[in-house]
């Protein structure tokens, strides 16, 4: 069966008498840490040989078997998978049609929605279906807002939305930032923005926002350098995609509010998260620059950056590079219209 959002927190809680859990989806980080926390429920010591097993490949050969294997020691097993696909799709057909209270969790990132796995757990009643993709927005706010709660640690609203605007589409990655500000902060601490700025500010987030400002007041080498930087880093296409556009929005927002009659200057306060006082200049350079219309433009074209770097062979590095490349040189062009 599918699951939905609200219900996802308590099934990885409690699995229950569920037989196998399946998560998919474009975030590898969540696919991982929601798989650890499913199997932690059955098996708290995921170092017990006796009833946790995983395995790093499909196996589909050996699933019957370590469905049907005792636990020498007492206690639900669980068998993690890590690269589920449809092979798996008959042994756990025949599986599921015998008795036994292994749980199998199964991590199939970038599985397709009408894949014959996928279809055989969505329509199980002892099965659940977990989509796992990247959070944005308010999403996002609330998770990281969560990960800092169970340490006590309470974040000021500003530093949270400038947090969340920093941080790309993986779990893991995001997980890693948050650990950062919990030791930054102790438990029972309280951030404030100029916290979270000391403590991420060399973060892989900050070569993709030193790329977006260089490359919306046209200069070319500095948003390509930041580029390759942010790139070396781990950075992915796709998240880099979603930081320009991130960029440009504000961008957007502020400029239409100059149109409106705002100042520029009153126009990037009303911004929230504010713009950063170290790149006030930047800002307020690129909308001297940039026309509402032409941002709008820009934008679309980001979109469709991200669309086509998520096509199947796809030469994302390529496209990237070419598109910071035209939006530093349109930045360039001579402004007309809005």
């Amino acid at each position: 069966m599918k699951i939905d959002a609200r219900s996802v927190a308590r099934i990885l809680r409690e699995p229950g008498a569920l037989r196998a859990i399946l998560l998919h989806g474009d975030d590898t980080g969540l696919i991982r840490e929601r798989a650890r926390q499913a199997a932690t429920a059955i098996a708290p010591q995921l170092d017990d040989p006796f009833r946790v097993v995983i395995l790093d490949r499909d196996a589909p050969e050996r699933l019957e078997e370590e469905i049907f294997a005792l636990s020498l020691t007492g206690g639900r097993r669980v068998i993690w998978i890590r690269e589920g696909g449809d092979s798996l799709a008959n042994p756990l057909k025949t599986s599921l049609s015998q008795s036994s209270d292994t749980l199998v969790v199964i991590e199939a990132p970038g599985l397709a929605a009408r894949s014959r796995l996928r279809s055989l757990i969505e329509a199980h009643a002892q099965c659940a279906a977990i989509g796992c993709y990247p959070e944005e927005g308010r999403a996002l706010e609330a998770s990281v807002r969560q990960m800092l709660a169970e340490e006590d640690i309470r974040i000021n609203p500003d530093a949270l939305a400038w947090f969340a605007s920093q941080l790309g589409p993986d779990r893991a990655a995001t997980r890693g930032e948050v650990e950062k500000l919990v030791l930054y902060a102790g438990r029972g601490g309280q951030l404030s923005l100029d916290d979270v700025r000391a403590c991420i500010g060399d973060a892989a987030g900050v070569s993709l926002e030193d790329a977006a400002f260089a490359a919306t007041v046209g200069d070319r080498a500095g948003a390509d350098l930041a580029i390759e930087r942010a790139l070396a880093e781990g950075t992915s296409p796709i998240a880099i995609a979603r930081a320009l556009l991130s960029h440009l929005h504000r961008l957007r927002r502020a400029r239409i509010a100059m149109d409106g009659g705002q100042s520029r200057a009153d126009a990037m306060r009303a911004l929230r998260p504010p713009v950063f006082f170290k790149r006030t200049e930047a800002f307020g350079q690129a909308l001297s620059l940039w026309t509402t219309d032409r941002l709008m433009e820009a934008a679309m074209q980001t979109q469709a950056l991200e669309r086509d770097c998520k096509q199947t062979g796809a030469p994302d590095l390529t496209l990237c590079r070419r598109h910071i490349a035209r939006l530093a040189s349109t930045a360039r062009l001579p402004r007309r219209g809005r």
